[in-house]
């Protein structure tokens, strides 16, 4: 089973991560405000992450690391 770090310092709630997730398993949180004051991206459903690094690889920031 894959496992996604975000590094929620360094989001900006893009989004695109969300949309590249073929799973549908990251969202922008509702609640979870960094200190730049950005919603931050969550990981919704981990046991359904494939591992893929789609998020990963568009991320512009490298906010999000996969461990597999």
């Amino acid at each position: 089973m894959a496992k996604l770090i975000f590094n929620k310092m360094l989001c900006k709630s893009c989004g695109l991560c969300v949309s590249v997730c073929p799973k549908q398993i990251i969202s922008i949180s509702k609640s979870e405000i960094n200190s730049k004051g950005y919603f931050v991206s969550e990981l919704i459903d981990t046991e359904k992450c494939i591992g893929c690094a789609f998020c990963a690889m568009m991320c512009p920031d490298s906010v999000i690391e996969v461990e597999k």
